[in-house]
Formats: C-alpha cells, structure tokens, sequence
C-alpha cells in the first residue's frame, strides 16, 4: 500500500473522545515492548511517528492514526508489565475492553507476538477474548530477523499451537528491522476493508 500520508489525530481513553467518522479501524495489541510502535512506523514508512520506548508501559490512552485519510491504526495500551499499579491495569483493562466490544468501526484485532518465545499466558488471554466476542484476529510473529530462517516455521507453530489458532485468522511472520512480511500484512488488512476501499476509489473516479 502507498501511503500519502499519516498522522496522530487523537489519544483517547473514553468513547466520546473516539473520532466520529465512520471509517475502517484495526486495534494494535500485545504486551509491552514487543514492538508495536516499530510495527506501525515500518509499516507506515515512518521513523518516528509512534515513539518507541525503552520503557514498558509507555503508552495509556488510545492512539488513533489517521493513514491516507480513510483508515485508523489504534495503538492500545500494551499489557503484562508487571510494574504498573493493577489499579492502573485494571483501569486499563475496562478502557481496552471498552473499545474493542463496543466499537463498530473495528475491522480487526491485530495481535503482535515474539516469534522467539511461545505466547505468554496474556497474550492467550486477549486471544482467547477476541475469539470470545467474534472479533477477527491478524498475528503478527515480529522479531522474524532474530531468528535464523530455519527455524522460523518451528516457532510459528509453537504460536499456532499455545494459541489454539482458528484457521480463518491469519498469522504473519514479520521484521520491522528488515520489513519482512510488510507486504502481506498491508494485504491481510486491506482484505478486511475491501467494501471501503472500493467506495472510495468510486468516489475518486466520479469526482475525476
């Protein structure tokens, strides 16, 4: 996918902060410092826009990324970071829950994991809350270069296998150092939003 342009539009931690148009959107989820902000500058072409940090537990609202104008990238709070008060966790917790059962514009969940460790027991859990209320679920294996390539397919299934993985959820090996798998990650999403993407290139060519 080309992308024209990104940006932060709005860090949110209740639901009238949420943008108001109806556009497509996909959650960023996994525990703290397993690299979703790197995923989402890969993907976006982008050095910078999400901070990453070398502290855990960084992020606490929800972050919404305007891409192309048509589509969001929310970045969710990351979990399991065991130095966070569970007051903080919990609070959290409901704000996460909130967004992913209530919201409509959600298209799909995608789910980052360390293909170099099994999932942890709360990466399980999200999962295992997603398949709970029927939202479609993208894995992402990242950190595919720490790995020699030999191996890749051996920690795949070890991700396949600790999730119990529904075979209609897509699971993407993926670099952010190298951009390993960014091509079949833009593909994967943008086949949850073809209904949209069609309209809108309608739109364009009336307009033209």
């Amino acid at each position: 996918m080309k992308i024209k342009s990104a940006d932060i539009v709005i860090s949110a931690v209740k639901p009238d902060q949420y943008p108001s148009e109806f556009l497509p959107e996909f959650a960023l989820a996994g525990r703290s410092n397993v690299g979703k902000s790197s995923f989402i500058n890969k993907l976006l072409n982008r050095k910078n826009l999400a901070r990453t940090s070398s502290k855990p537990g960084k992020t606490q609202t929800l972050n919404f990324y305007l891409i192309n104008e048509n589509f969001y990238f929310v970045d969710v709070p990351g979990y399991g970071y065991a130095r966070v008060s569970k007051t903080e966790r919990a609070a959290w917790g409901r704000m996460i829950e909130t967004y992913l059962t209530s919201r409509e514009q959600l298209k799909a969940v995608v789910l980052i994991i360390d293909l170099r460790h099994p999932p942890t027991a709360d990466d399980v859990m999200m999962y295992q809350f997603l398949k709970h209320y029927d939202i479609p679920c993208i894995i992402i294996n990242t950190k595919a270069d720490k790995i020699p390539k030999a191996k890749w397919q051996k920690h795949m299934k070890i991700t396949r296998e600790t999730l119990e993985l529904d075979p209609n959820d897509t699971i993407v090996l993926f670099s952010a150092e190298t951009g390993y798998g960014k091509d079949q990650a833009w593909s994967v999403m943008q086949s949850y939003m073809r209904e949209e993407l069609e309209e809108l290139e309608e739109q364009v060519e009336e307009e033209e």
